[in-house]
């Protein structure tokens, strides 16, 4: 439960999410207050389950936006705030252009 430990250091509740096609992850986990996306991802021990994440380099997101440096900051530098839900992304096995190409092409024959 969130709240204060025995040397007054605040916690928040938030979740870590990761899915596979059929199976699908989310660890709550308390951190203390001010801790980063990427620590709350460590902290989870999500990356021992699942032995293909590689937390510091899959990318990832709190609920659908990227961390990525850009609109919102990088995993390392993003502070979780309260009920956050951080997601690891898997990488893509298609490149999305090439994947609306080859549908295009099965749709005319």
């Amino acid at each position: 439960m969130p709240g204060t430990d025995t040397n007054g250091e605040k916690h928040i509740q938030v979740e870590v999410a990761y899915a596979l096609p059929h199976q699908q992850l989310i660890i709550t986990v308390e951190v203390p207050e001010g801790c980063t996306a990427l620590e709350a991802v460590e902290q989870s021990g999500i990356s021992e389950r699942f032995d293909m994440i590689d937390i510091h380099k899959d990318p990832m997101g709190i609920f659908s936006q990227p961390l990525n440096g850009k609109v919102l900051p990088t995993p390392s530098e993003y502070i979780v705030q309260p009920k956050d839900r951080v997601e690891i992304y898997r990488p893509l096995l298609v490149d999305p252009k090439q994947a609306r190409l080859r549908r295009a092409k099965n749709k005319e024959m």
